[in-house]
């Protein structure tokens, strides 16, 4: 990429020190992410360095941060709103413009969330652990309140964490016996059931008979999704955290009788990367043992397509420059 140039008014220049590979980068490596446009430099999950900030402003030089890639436009009706994770004009970060994989960026200081405690890794994965507090807040979970979370991946396992911090009692739902007990290994306590089995049985086994309140999809399965409606009890909630590139389709007497309310989740905002950050800070979530794989920039041709391969046991790869 050529070089950033000078920041302009209320922009910083950061240097990349770590880049986190998402589902969604994954995806776009193989063609199926459909709100790309190609060419595309990657990388939306960054742990940055500041190089150069505006005077007068929070940020300095050296400051460590984690970045909030939604670039939004400040004047439509959901930017007014608050709702600048849906932003009509949105420009995301190594998705509908260039993001991280390079070393140096210029980017809207407002957009950069220092942390003087956080390393680097941590830093990388807050935008990940955004989604899945984002979902949780959309979602309005009560103390107590009976939660699915379908799919143990990491975005399953963000919102499995909030969800949690919340006073929920949750439940996860995943095929992968590699990823059940991975999940149980960084969520002690966590009760994860085998996708493969009877599933409405097994939630009413934990549940005394009753079906979740609250039901989360973070699959990236259309099949999946459109099978959750089943695992939702009548007056519920179900919450799309993934996309698929397709189309989804119901039995509307089944979500008539059970007068569902159905949620879409789509990215974060400043309020969910400041809660993410708190949490990190003060020692709610350890996301270290989340980090799996991880490569140099010089190596990441190589190691890349490796990281789209389901026995590699890939949760979260991590780019280092």
């Amino acid at each position: 990429a050529p070089p950033p140039g000078a920041p302009g008014p209320g922009e910083a220049l950061v240097r990349i020190r770590r880049v986190g590979v998402c589902g969604t980068d994954l995806h776009a490596f193989r063609g199926k992410q459909p709100f790309f446009s190609y060419p595309r430099i990657v990388g939306h999950e960054l742990g940055v360095e500041v190089v150069e900030a505006p005077d007068g402003g929070p940020l300095a030089p050296g400051d460590r941060c984690a970045v909030e890639p939604y670039l939004h436009c400040g004047g439509c009706l959901p930017c007014r709103r608050g709702k600048t994770n849906c932003c009509t004009r949105l420009r995301t970060l190594g998705v509908h413009i260039d993001g991280g994989m390079q070393e140096l960026l210029r980017l809207p200081a407002a957009k950069l969330h220092p942390s003087r405690r956080l390393s680097l890794d941590e830093l990388a994965l807050v935008e990940m652990l955004t989604i899945g507090a984002h979902a949780v807040r959309r979602a309005e979970l009560l103390p107590g309140e009976n939660t699915l979370i379908v799919g143990a991946g990491p975005i399953g396992l963000s919102t499995a964490v909030f969800a949690r911090l919340t006073g929920a009692r949750v439940l996860l739902l995943e095929l992968s016996g590699a990823r059940r007990a991975f999940a149980q290994r960084v969520l002690p306590g966590a009760v994860c059931l085998d996708g493969g089995g009877e599933v409405v049985e097994q939630l009413q086994a934990f549940t005394g008979g009753d079906l979740p309140t609250a039901v989360f999809d973070a699959t990236g399965s259309a099949q999946s999704m459109m099978q959750a409606v089943r695992f939702v009890s009548n007056g519920g909630k179900l919450i799309f955290v993934s996309l698929v590139q397709g189309d989804l389709t119901f039995h509307d007497p089944e979500l008539h009788a059970r007068e569902l309310t159905l949620l879409r989740s789509r990215n974060a905002t400043a309020r969910d990367f400041r809660w993410v950050l708190d949490s990190l800070e003060q020692g709610r979530i350890d996301v270290r043992p989340w980090i799996t794989h991880r490569a140099a920039a010089a190596e990441t041709p190589e190691a890349f397509p490796g990281w789209l391969d389901p026995e590699r046991g890939v949760l979260k790869a991590v780019v280092e420059f």
